[in-house]
């Protein structure tokens, strides 16, 4: 299993980034993508989580109304697009999946919120 993030870097407050998490090595279609992110000198957060087919996405309240997660199973990628951002966005963000082989991270993609 793995992941490979792309899509961060330095974005003004109120600027947009789309993270990309391209996921191999597992059926990914059949199993929930959560993204997660840890700024430093904290503990990593829960972001958003999609499910592998139907349902709902669940959103931290901290960027609910701002952050979209979606997939795409053909291309077996995860997508973060982040509106709005804040300086207190600014973090390491992780692809995430509990699969048949366990729980597997990706290397993560830091995002920076600054003026």
């Amino acid at each position: 299993v793995q992941f490979v993030e792309s899509g961060g870097g330095l974005v003004q407050p109120g600027g947009s980034l789309r993270l990309s998490c391209a996921a191999s090595g597992f059926t990914f279609s059949t199993y929930s993508m959560t993204w997660y992110r840890q700024a430093p000198g904290k503990e990593r957060e829960l972001v958003a989580r999609i499910p592998s087919a139907g349902g709902s996405s669940y959103y931290a309240d901290s960027v609910k109304g701002r952050f979209t997660i979606s997939r795409d199973n053909a291309k077996n990628t995860v997508y973060l697009q982040m509106n709005s951002l804040k300086p207190e966005d600014t973090a390491k963000y992780y692809c995430y999946s509990v699969t048949l082989a366990g729980q597997a991270w990706g290397q993560g993609t830091q995002v920076t919120v600054s003026s």
